[in-house]
C-alpha cells in the first residue's frame, strides 16, 4: 500500500508541472531535435558534394587518364549517365557529369572541399 501512495503522488507531480517550467523544457527538446537535424542534413549534403567529386575524379582519371577532355567523345558519358540515371534516377545526365569533372579539375585537392558549401555553391563557383 505504501508503494501505491508514493506512485500516485509521482503521478500528480508530473501533471503538476507548471506551464513555465513545460514551455522551457519543449524549447530544449526541440532545439535538440532541430540541431541534429541540420547537422544530418549537413553531413548528407557534404557526403554528396564529395560523391561528386569523387565521380569527377574517376572519369578524370580512369576514363581520360589524366587529360582534360577524353579521347571518346560523348559516348561513354552519355552511357553511364543513362544507366545511373536508370538506377539512381535523375540528377546523373550527361550534362551533370560533365559538371562533375568540371568539379574534380576545379578543385583536384580534396581537402579544399568545404562542408559549409552545398552542390549547388560548388556549381556556381565552377561556372565562374
Amino acid at each position: 500500500m505504501f508503494g501505491k501512495t508514493k506512485s500516485n503522488d509521482m503521478e500528480k507531480e508530473e501533471h503538476n508541472i507548471k506551464i513555465p517550467d513545460m514551455t522551457i523544457l519543449y524549447d530544449k527538446i526541440r532545439d535538440i531535435l532541430s540541431n541534429a537535424r541540420q547537422r544530418a542534413y549537413s553531413a548528407v549534403n557534404f557526403a554528396m558534394v564529395e560523391s561528386y567529386w569523387l565521380i569527377g575524379q574517376q572519369i578524370v582519371e580512369h576514363e581520360q587518364q589524366g587529360e582534360t577532355r577524353a579521347v571518346y567523345g560523348k559516348g561513354l558519358l552519355k552511357e553511364i549517365a543513362t544507366r545511373l540515371t536508370y538506377e539512381f534516377g535523375k540528377g546523373f545526365d550527361e550534362r551533370e557529369l560533365r559538371k562533375m569533372r568540371q568539379f574534380y579539375l576545379t578543385f583536384q585537392k580534396r581537402d579544399t572541399l568545404r562542408p559549409e558549401l552545398t552542390w549547388s555553391h560548388y556549381r556556381r563557383l565552377i561556372s565562374v
